[in-house]
Protein backbone atom coordinates (compact mmCIF):
# COMPACT_ATOMS: atom_id res chain seq x y z
CA UNK A 1 0.00 0.00 0.00
CA UNK A 2 1.56 3.59 -0.88
CA UNK A 3 1.42 5.59 1.79
CA UNK A 4 -0.38 9.38 1.40
CA UNK A 5 0.86 12.81 2.03
CA UNK A 6 -1.29 13.19 5.79
CA UNK A 7 -1.41 17.18 6.55
CA UNK A 8 0.11 18.24 9.61
CA UNK A 9 2.81 15.73 9.97
CA UNK A 10 5.62 16.05 7.08
CA UNK A 11 6.70 17.24 3.65
CA UNK A 12 4.42 15.55 0.91
CA UNK A 13 7.59 14.43 -0.81
CA UNK A 14 8.38 12.23 2.77
CA UNK A 15 5.45 9.35 2.11
CA UNK A 16 6.67 8.69 -1.43
CA UNK A 17 10.34 8.87 -0.42
CA UNK A 18 10.48 6.25 2.53
CA UNK A 19 8.21 4.20 -0.04
CA UNK A 20 10.83 4.31 -2.19
CA UNK A 21 13.85 4.17 -0.37
CA UNK A 22 12.65 0.88 1.89
CA UNK A 23 11.68 -1.02 -1.41
CA UNK A 24 14.39 -3.53 -2.48
CA UNK A 25 16.90 -2.12 -5.49
CA UNK A 26 16.34 -3.30 -8.98
CA UNK A 27 18.46 -3.95 -11.28
CA UNK A 28 18.79 -1.47 -13.89
CA UNK A 29 16.21 -3.44 -16.79
CA UNK A 30 16.16 -1.28 -19.87
CA UNK A 31 18.63 0.70 -22.22
CA UNK A 32 17.38 4.32 -22.46
CA UNK A 33 14.61 6.59 -20.85
CA UNK A 34 13.70 9.73 -22.78
CA UNK A 35 10.70 12.09 -22.15
CA UNK A 36 7.15 11.69 -24.58
CA UNK A 37 4.20 13.87 -25.28
CA UNK A 38 1.31 12.79 -23.81
CA UNK A 39 -1.56 15.13 -25.36
CA UNK A 40 -0.67 18.22 -23.52
CA UNK A 41 1.39 16.95 -20.98
CA UNK A 42 4.78 14.49 -21.28
CA UNK A 43 5.84 11.22 -19.65
CA UNK A 44 8.93 8.82 -19.46
CA UNK A 45 9.47 5.68 -21.28
CA UNK A 46 12.13 3.15 -19.98
CA UNK A 47 13.15 1.13 -23.39
CA UNK A 48 9.25 2.44 -24.79
CA UNK A 49 7.04 1.47 -21.46
CA UNK A 50 5.68 4.37 -19.64
CA UNK A 51 6.80 5.21 -16.02
CA UNK A 52 4.16 5.41 -13.39
CA UNK A 53 4.53 5.93 -10.20
CA UNK A 54 3.97 3.98 -6.63
CA UNK A 55 -0.17 4.14 -6.39
CA UNK A 56 0.70 3.08 -10.43
CA UNK A 57 -0.27 6.22 -11.94
CA UNK A 58 0.73 7.82 -15.00
CA UNK A 59 3.75 9.78 -14.71
CA UNK A 60 2.99 13.16 -16.47
CA UNK A 61 4.80 16.18 -16.41
CA UNK A 62 3.32 19.34 -17.15
CA UNK A 63 6.50 20.31 -19.28
CA UNK A 64 9.08 19.02 -21.52
CA UNK A 65 11.54 20.78 -19.68
CA UNK A 66 10.79 18.62 -16.21
CA UNK A 67 10.06 15.64 -18.02
CA UNK A 68 13.62 15.57 -19.84
CA UNK A 69 15.01 16.19 -16.02
CA UNK A 70 13.48 13.23 -14.71
CA UNK A 71 14.09 11.23 -17.54
CA UNK A 72 18.08 12.01 -17.13
CA UNK A 73 17.28 11.04 -13.64
CA UNK A 74 16.41 7.34 -14.95
CA UNK A 75 19.07 7.50 -17.35
CA UNK A 76 21.79 8.06 -14.62
CA UNK A 77 21.06 4.90 -13.35
CA UNK A 78 23.64 2.35 -13.30
CA UNK A 79 23.84 -1.39 -12.59
CA UNK A 80 20.85 -0.87 -9.62
CA UNK A 81 17.95 1.65 -9.26
CA UNK A 82 18.76 3.74 -6.26
CA UNK A 83 15.65 5.76 -5.00
CA UNK A 84 17.78 7.72 -2.85
CA UNK A 85 19.81 9.00 -5.93
CA UNK A 86 16.13 10.70 -7.77
CA UNK A 87 14.97 13.14 -5.30
CA UNK A 88 13.35 14.92 -8.54
CA UNK A 89 11.29 11.39 -9.35
CA UNK A 90 10.66 10.78 -5.85
CA UNK A 91 9.33 14.63 -5.68
CA UNK A 92 7.18 14.01 -8.76
CA UNK A 93 5.46 10.55 -7.62
CA UNK A 94 4.16 12.31 -3.67
CA UNK A 95 2.68 15.09 -6.13
CA UNK A 96 0.91 13.10 -8.40
CA UNK A 97 0.03 10.21 -5.52
CA UNK A 98 -0.01 12.28 -2.69
CA UNK A 99 -0.95 15.71 -3.23
CA UNK A 100 -3.21 15.46 -6.30
CA UNK A 101 -6.62 14.87 -4.10
CA UNK A 102 -5.74 17.02 -1.00
CA UNK A 103 -4.90 19.92 -2.72
CA UNK A 104 -7.20 21.98 0.13
CA UNK A 105 -4.83 20.15 2.89
CA UNK A 106 -1.95 20.80 1.49
CA UNK A 107 -2.65 24.39 0.72
CA UNK A 108 -4.04 24.63 4.56
CA UNK A 109 -0.73 23.57 5.69
CA UNK A 110 1.35 25.94 4.02
CA UNK A 111 -1.51 29.08 5.75
CA UNK A 112 -0.66 27.62 9.15
CA UNK A 113 3.36 27.79 8.66
CA UNK A 114 3.02 31.41 7.75
CA UNK A 115 1.57 32.13 11.17
CA UNK A 116 4.77 31.22 12.89
CA UNK A 117 7.33 31.44 10.13
CA UNK A 118 11.01 31.58 10.83
CA UNK A 119 11.62 34.52 9.55
CA UNK A 120 9.24 36.13 13.01
CA UNK A 121 11.45 35.00 15.16
CA UNK A 122 14.73 36.61 15.53
CA UNK A 123 17.71 36.06 17.83
CA UNK A 124 18.61 38.46 20.92
CA UNK A 125 22.83 37.72 20.74
CA UNK A 126 25.44 37.56 19.84
CA UNK A 127 25.50 40.36 17.57
CA UNK A 128 27.26 38.35 14.27
CA UNK A 129 24.03 36.56 14.48
CA UNK A 130 21.16 38.88 14.67
CA UNK A 131 23.63 40.42 11.68
CA UNK A 132 22.89 37.22 9.94
CA UNK A 133 19.62 36.75 10.85
CA UNK A 134 18.97 40.83 9.50
CA UNK A 135 21.24 40.12 6.26
CA UNK A 136 19.41 37.32 5.02
CA UNK A 137 15.59 37.36 6.15
CA UNK A 138 14.73 41.11 6.15
CA UNK A 139 15.10 41.41 2.73
CA UNK A 140 12.38 38.57 2.10
CA UNK A 141 10.22 39.93 4.54
CA UNK A 142 10.28 43.51 2.50
CA UNK A 143 9.53 41.61 -0.24
CA UNK A 144 6.61 40.40 1.28
CA UNK A 145 5.31 43.71 2.23
CA UNK A 146 6.01 44.85 -0.44
CA UNK A 147 4.98 42.67 -3.24
CA UNK A 148 2.28 40.62 -1.16
CA UNK A 149 0.81 43.87 0.82
CA UNK A 150 1.64 41.25 3.86
CA UNK A 151 3.63 43.35 6.58
CA UNK A 152 4.15 40.77 9.79
CA UNK A 153 5.20 41.63 12.95
CA UNK A 154 9.06 40.45 14.58
CA UNK A 155 9.74 38.64 18.17
CA UNK A 156 13.09 38.22 19.88
CA UNK A 157 13.46 34.45 20.96
CA UNK A 158 10.58 31.66 20.66
CA UNK A 159 7.46 33.15 21.88
CA UNK A 160 4.77 33.23 19.76
CA UNK A 161 4.03 36.35 18.31
CA UNK A 162 0.25 36.75 16.82
CA UNK A 163 0.43 37.86 13.15
CA UNK A 164 -1.56 40.49 11.56
CA UNK A 165 -4.69 38.76 9.97
CA UNK A 166 -4.45 40.82 6.99
CA UNK A 167 -1.13 40.23 6.80
CA UNK A 168 -1.90 36.44 6.64
CA UNK A 169 -4.80 36.77 4.21
CA UNK A 170 -2.65 38.32 1.84
CA UNK A 171 0.23 35.77 2.04
CA UNK A 172 -1.95 33.20 1.74
CA UNK A 173 -3.50 34.19 -1.42
CA UNK A 174 0.20 33.53 -3.04
CA UNK A 175 0.00 29.79 -2.48
CA UNK A 176 -0.73 28.13 -5.85
CA UNK A 177 -3.81 25.68 -6.57
CA UNK A 178 -2.27 23.60 -8.92
CA UNK A 179 -1.06 20.46 -7.97
CA UNK A 180 2.85 20.85 -9.04
CA UNK A 181 3.97 24.17 -7.80
CA UNK A 182 1.88 23.59 -4.36
CA UNK A 183 3.49 20.40 -3.71
CA UNK A 184 7.08 21.78 -4.56
CA UNK A 185 6.07 25.14 -2.78
CA UNK A 186 5.08 22.44 0.78
CA UNK A 187 8.84 20.29 -0.09
CA UNK A 188 10.70 23.72 0.01
CA UNK A 189 8.71 25.25 2.82
CA UNK A 190 9.35 21.93 5.03
CA UNK A 191 12.69 21.91 4.67
CA UNK A 192 13.61 25.51 5.02
CA UNK A 193 11.34 25.81 7.93
CA UNK A 194 9.76 28.75 5.96
CA UNK A 195 6.81 29.44 3.94
CA UNK A 196 8.22 33.15 3.13
CA UNK A 197 11.83 31.60 1.90
CA UNK A 198 9.31 29.23 -0.44
CA UNK A 199 6.95 31.52 -1.72
CA UNK A 200 9.95 34.03 -2.49
CA UNK A 201 11.88 31.06 -3.80
CA UNK A 202 8.68 29.92 -6.18
CA UNK A 203 8.14 33.74 -7.05
CA UNK A 204 11.71 33.86 -8.31
CA UNK A 205 12.60 36.81 -5.85
CA UNK A 206 15.90 34.78 -4.31
CA UNK A 207 17.80 31.71 -5.91
CA UNK A 208 17.75 27.77 -4.81
CA UNK A 209 21.25 28.85 -3.04
CA UNK A 210 20.11 31.93 -1.11
CA UNK A 211 17.14 30.10 -0.29
CA UNK A 212 19.02 27.55 1.47
CA UNK A 213 21.46 29.98 3.31
CA UNK A 214 18.98 32.00 4.45
CA UNK A 215 17.05 28.90 6.00
CA UNK A 216 20.18 27.70 7.62
CA UNK A 217 21.34 30.90 9.20
CA UNK A 218 21.17 29.54 12.49
CA UNK A 219 22.81 26.45 12.09
CA UNK A 220 25.91 27.46 9.88
CA UNK A 221 26.41 30.30 12.80
CA UNK A 222 26.81 27.25 14.87
CA UNK A 223 28.95 25.32 12.69
CA UNK A 224 31.19 28.24 12.69
CA UNK A 225 31.25 28.44 16.44
CA UNK A 226 31.61 24.87 17.53
CA UNK A 227 32.26 23.00 14.20
CA UNK A 228 31.03 20.43 11.83
CA UNK A 229 29.24 17.56 12.67
CA UNK A 230 29.88 14.86 9.25
CA UNK A 231 26.38 13.12 10.46
CA UNK A 232 24.46 16.08 10.41
CA UNK A 233 25.75 17.30 7.34
CA UNK A 234 24.81 13.97 5.25
CA UNK A 235 21.36 14.21 6.69
CA UNK A 236 21.71 18.21 5.40
CA UNK A 237 23.00 17.19 2.05
CA UNK A 238 20.46 14.41 1.70
CA UNK A 239 17.96 17.49 2.76
CA UNK A 240 19.39 20.22 -0.09
CA UNK A 241 18.55 17.41 -2.95
CA UNK A 242 15.19 17.05 -1.52
CA UNK A 243 15.22 20.87 -1.78
CA UNK A 244 16.56 21.23 -4.96
CA UNK A 245 14.53 18.93 -6.83
CA UNK A 246 11.45 21.04 -5.47
CA UNK A 247 13.22 24.18 -6.18
CA UNK A 248 13.75 22.47 -10.09
CA UNK A 249 10.10 22.10 -10.58
CA UNK A 250 9.67 25.50 -9.02
CA UNK A 251 11.65 27.32 -11.71
CA UNK A 252 10.56 24.86 -14.27
CA UNK A 253 6.90 26.46 -13.55
CA UNK A 254 7.40 29.65 -13.18
CA UNK A 255 5.64 32.18 -15.60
Amino acid sequence: MVEKFEPGSTDPAVAAARQAIRAPQRRRFYKTAKAVAAGTEFSIELDGKLVHTPARQLVKAPTLALAELLAAEWDAQRDVIDPAAMPLTRLTNSIIDGVTDQTQQVAAEIENYLASDLLFYRADGPRGLVARQAAAWDPILAWAAEALGARFRLAEGIVHVTQPATALTAAAAAIPTDRWRLGALHSAMTLTGSALIALALMRGVISAEDAWAAAHVDEDWNIDQWGRDEIAMARREFRRAEFLAAATVLAALRG
